[in-house]
Order: structure tokens, then sequence, then C-alpha cells
């Protein structure tokens, strides 16, 4: 098998691409060779199978996801309500500037219902993430418990998923306002 990283990479990224444009259907090596711009025959150099792709694809597309807190200005901020309301307003914000890569993951989950080792691999690496809110929000010191880490992660999902696919439901409402509310009644006692 091939071992060029920045070539692997590049075609994971096309596969992203082509999942959220075009479905797992229209997931094919050629579509992917295609939208990386390389010759025909290079993903199937780099990917046994396409179960092999697909599992590349939910593990990278993870990565392009997280946001990295350290990074943010309200990063400076104490531990409070305050700086979870602005970390989950800096989520959606990511998330938001990447649709390709949600869109990808939302027909990741869908092809995972069809495919018992993509769902597998996918449970492994969702529950890790949220394990890893969850850890992350205990190390932080920011307030709540392991409950309100479950509960904004499960929001602020459904939060994107309808921003990203139907957009006008959530018209009448503002979205930080939303988030702000998300963070201060899951706190509430």
């Amino acid at each position: 098998m091939v071992q060029n990283p920045a070539r692997r990479t590049a075609l994971v990224d096309a596969a992203i691409e082509v999942l959220a444009r075009d479905g797992a259907r229209g997931l094919t090596f050629r579509a992917v060779d295609a939208e990386a711009g390389v010759p025909k025959g290079t993903a199937s150099n780099y990917f046994a199978n396409r179960d092999e792709l697909l599992n590349q694809v939910g593990a990278h597309i993870h990565q392009r996801l997280t946001l990295d807190p350290a990074r943010l200005e309200s990063a400076q901020l104490p531990p409070s309500p305050e700086l979870l309301t602005e970390l989950m307003r800096a989520l959606f914000q990511h998330i938001s500037d990447d649709r390709t890569g949600w869109l990808a993951l939302l027909e990741l989950r869908l092809e995972a219902t069809r495919r018992p080792e993509l769902q597998a691999a996918l449970t492994e690496t969702l529950r890790a993430n949220l394990n890893m809110n969850i850890e992350g929000r205990r190390e932080s010191g920011i307030p709540g418990d392991d409950m309100t880490t479950v509960l904004l992660y499960y929001a602020m999902t459904g939060l994107i998923v309808e921003h990203l696919t139907v957009p006008e439901v959530l018209a009448p409402f503002d979205i930080d306002d939303l988030i702000a509310n998300f963070v201060n009644r899951s706190l509430a006692t």
C-alpha cells in the first residue's frame, strides 16, 4: 500500500467533499480521484476497499471538526458559565465554517446503519469524542457535571443539524441566545 501521508489526507478530504455532495452512493474511488484532481486509480492504491475509505473518512472528519479551545480568545476567561457559552458559540461557528465536514458526517452516520463494521468504528469514535468533552469539562473547572456535558453535546448536535440542513426552521431564533439558553438551562439545578 502506498504511504504518502499528504496524498492520503488529500484523498480523504476529497472523499469528504464527495460524501457531503453526493451521499454514500456517490462515494466511489473514481469520484474521489476526480475530486482530488489525481490520476484515475490513485484512491484504490491508498485504500484496500470502500469500507477502509469510509473508516478513514470517519476518523478524519472528527479531526477537522474538533475545536481547539486553547486557540480562542475566550480561553482566557476563568471557568464560568460565560466561558462555557463562548466555547459553545465558537464550536457552532467552527462547525458552520466546515459545513461539508458535518454533512459528510451525517451521511456517514446514515451509512453506518447499513454497515455494522462502520457502525462499530463510528460508535467508538463518537463515544471517545463525548468522553473527551466530559473529561475536558472536568479538567477545565467549568461549572456543571458530566450530565451537563452530555446535554450540551446533544443540544448542540441538534442545533447544528438544523442549521446546516434546514436553516429556515431556526429563522425566528437568535442562535447566540439559543446557545446561551442551552448552557444556562443545563446548569440550572
